[in-house]
């Protein structure tokens, strides 16, 4: 019954049109007052309930989201972004089909330097939208592909997605980053070689090959911007930043590179790039605040023993047990975005996946991977939208020119449940 209850509740709120964080609220107050008219659990009391959403947001490491954002803003508009673009189409561009390799490394790339799926596909799309459209290539699938490539950036650190999990269940954000570099390489991989496969059919003319000086000095130009992931991962390997602290790294340097190595990055810009950061941290933090208050309640509930009851059947085979969470988290995906998925189903999954014993962090990836493939899937679907938006086609041409993307992350995902091994080993190497 309790679960009946925060089920219909949060449907019910945001079937009203109730945005989501204010739908985890009105979640929270039923669930309280259910089980303060039926179990005495907890009393209702409105005072509680504020404490535990200020509470919500009172945790360091969330400090990092603000920070990775705030970088993702001064890369775009201090040029390394566009320098990585440039980068990339220096050394494959001259190939048949040649912008499209050039959007999977560009979204490998930038994936390392932001951890937002949105600014990502965002920036890609501006940039390489306009010049595919130009050279003949289909703009439905040229928009599929630059969408499943921006998907890579909540896998790949630093990610926001993985900060909000590791809070959320408790789980080592730093293992989480480094075990997140593996699976997001192979989606890069995934869609590079879809890519390959469909290019067969594109009757457009590669674009000049540039001299080896060209690209020796378009590559010295995005020097900059390719030491920013290698100076996180590093710092973190080797323990000289915790994650928070890599983040205050990461924008610092970026506006250092963006202000005064490549000087595009303006003094009358900082105002409105800082805003931008800072609106979007807001509607972070709330979700994250709204949902610790349902998360805090889940547990008084017991929900998640609930849960477990019903997953019993699977309980003892764990490679059935992931096969069943990566559907329903799959299908949870299509109707909601990536954050209150992640905060909604961390604290219902996450002591199944303990008693299970199952790797939390593997789980972690997996979950983040999953949610991240949600953002390309109707009838959500972020990042779909926000490349429809710039490319200006439909929902329809846009979800067909991604579908062969989206069978091949889903392939991947599927692949990682089959062999666990794929995420996990390499995490040893890196912690050691």
């Amino acid at each position: 019954m309790t679960v009946s209850v925060f089920v219909l509740s949060l449907l019910a709120a945001m079937a009203i049109g109730m945005p989501i964080a204010y739908a985890l609220l009105v979640c929270g107050v039923a669930l309280m007052a259910f089980l303060g008219a039926t179990s005495g659990l907890v009393t209702f009391d409105s005072q509680i309930l504020a404490q535990r959403f200020v509470e919500g947001a009172d945790n360091f490491p969330l400090l990092a989201v603000p920070f990775f954002l705030l970088a993702g803003e001064f890369m775009n508009a201090g040029g390394l972004s566009r320098r990585i673009i440039n980068l990339a189409m220096a050394w494959v561009g001259h190939f048949r089909g040649g912008l499209g390799y050039v959007t999977v490394i560009a979204a490998v790339i930038m994936a390392s330097l932001s951890g937002s799926a949105v600014a990502d596909t965002a920036a890609l799309a501006a940039l390489l939208i306009p010049m595919m459209r130009a050279a003949g290539y289909n703009v439905g699938r040229a928009s599929g592909l630059i969408a499943s490539g921006g998907i890579i950036a909540p896998v790949i650190p630093p990610s926001i997605g993985m900060i909000i999990f590791g809070v959320a269940g408790n789980v080592s954000i730093t293992k989480l980053f480094l075990a997140g570099i593996v699976p997001g390489l192979l989606m890069g991989l995934a869609i590079g070689l879809t890519w390959w496969w469909l290019a067969k059919r594109e009757n457009v003319l590669p674009a000049p090959q540039p001299t080896l000086p060209e690209r020796l000095r378009i590559t010295a130009e995005g020097g900059f911007a390719l030491a920013l992931p290698i100076v996180i991962i590093g710092g973190m390997k080797f323990g000289v930043f915790t994650p928070t602290e890599a983040a205050v790294v990461a924008a610092v340097y970026s506006f250092v590179v963006g202000m005064f190595i490549y000087r595009e990055l303006k003094w009358s810009q900082l105002y409105g790039v800082i805003l931008a950061a800072g609106k979007t941290t807001a509607v972070v933090m709330f979700l994250v605040a709204a949902a610790m208050v349902s998360a805090w309640l889940i547990t008084v509930a017991n929900i998640p023993t609930e849960v477990a009851n019903m997953m019993a059947p699977f309980m003892d085979n764990k490679l059935l047990l992931m096969f069943m969470m990566m559907v329903l988290i799959v299908a949870v995906g299509t109707a909601l975005d990536f954050t209150p998925t992640v905060l909604i189903l961390t604290p219902v999954l996450m002591p199944l996946v303990l008693k299970a014993g199952i790797d939390p962090v593997y789980f972690g990836i997996m979950f983040i991977m999953n949610n991240a493939i949600g953002l390309i899937t109707p009838p959500v679907g972020t990042v779909l939208n926000v490349v429809c938006g710039v490319a200006k086609i439909s929902m329809d041409d846009a979800f067909k020119g991604v579908l062969p993307f989206l069978m091949a992350q889903l392939a991947v995902l599927f692949l990682l449940v089959l062999f666990p091994a794929i995420v996990t080993v390499p995490l040893q190497w890196w912690m050691r």
